[in-house]
């Protein structure tokens, strides 16, 4: 297959401090540690999948500003195409604050910025790139109309739309039958069908009720005891791997790009789903979003580390 990837989605700077612990409401602890890191779902997808040896091209929206310059900058030292990364005057590129203790959880607070103003004119600018992808990766931190059009183009196409429900919302079943495969975690799983998840038992059950709203592949991640699967030809857990744990921002983003990549090569779901568990493995020991997104190479050594 060609490979062509589309990541539809945002781009944020992240602001990060390392602390003991993530602070209480009221609460002030001193000591963190500051560091910056580019990040934003779409633009950590795109990065996680161009790494892993994808064709990617990313739509966007970034201000024009310094953290705008450096986004795009780093985009294209990835090798990511950005004809379809546009600039808007009037916003300031989103930014990301994020809290991260000492186990490698965290709390993140979004300003949103230029990336509430990707619009379905952005989208139809991008419509024949959209139209001719193997895979079309999108993520909720834009708005969901965008998001909307970008689907109706790509299933018009038969072009295949993986979607990340992340932040969590609900959404119409419209866009769910447009949806070949829905990556939700938990907690948006339990939001989408208000099934509770926490054994596999309740994934399974809430991977029926989304499929039966639509959607053809249902994967269901897990943190660390992995991915629940659901699809035509496969279903069942699909274990992680155990790492120590440094920052866990952006895992969820690097297993969607890499699982993007892989499906788009035509691998089989359970080992595409393992190729993305481990990259997601890979990358929670590292602090920072697309910092933390491992090469192809390093993914594929740490694979045979554990065969």
């Amino acid at each position: 297959m060609s490979n062509q990837i589309v990541v539809i989605g945002s781009s944020n700077t992240d602001m990060i401090v390392k602390m003991p612990r993530i602070p209480q409401p009221g609460e002030t602890i001193l000591g963190g540690k500051f560091s910056t890191a580019a990040g934003g779902k779409g633009a950590n997808q795109a990065v996680a999948a161009a790494r892993a040896g994808g064709n990617v091209t990313f739509v966007a929206c970034l201000g024009r500003d310094m953290f705008g310059d450096q986004a795009l900058q780093g985009f294209q030292q990835d090798g990511i195409q950005v004809e379809h990364v546009v600039k808007d005057a009037d916003a300031p590129s989103g930014v990301a604050l994020i809290f991260v203790d000492e186990k490698g959880e965290n709390s993140i607070a979004v300003a949103s910025g230029a990336n509430a103003n990707l619009s379905a004119e952005d989208i139809q600018n991008a419509a024949d790139t959209i139209a001719s992808a193997d895979m079309v990766l999108m993520q909720l931190e834009i708005p969901l109309a965008t998001v909307q059009a970008a689907a109706r183009i790509a299933a018009d196409n038969h072009a295949k739309v993986i979607l990340n429900p992340a932040p969590a919302q609900a959404l119409p079943d419209e866009l769910l039958q447009q949806v070949t495969l829905l990556t939700p975690n938990e907690t948006e799983a339990e939001l989408l069908t208000g099934i509770k998840v926490e054994t596999e038992t309740q994934a399974a059950e809430a991977a029926r009720a989304l499929q039966a709203k639509g959607v053809e592949t249902v994967i269901i991640t897990l943190g660390p005891r992995g991915a629940y699967v659901l699809s035509s030809d496969y279903e069942g857990l699909i274990p992680s791997f155990k790492v120590k744990a440094v920052d866990s921002t952006a895992a969820g983003d690097v297993f969607n790009g890499v699982l993007a990549v892989s499906l788009a090569e035509g691998l089989p779901i359970p080992d595409a789903v393992r190729l993305a568990n481990a990259a997601a493995a890979l990358s929670v020991t590292k602090l920072g979003a697309q910092p933390s997104a491992p090469t192809r190479q390093e993914i594929e050594n740490f694979l045979n580390d554990k065969n």
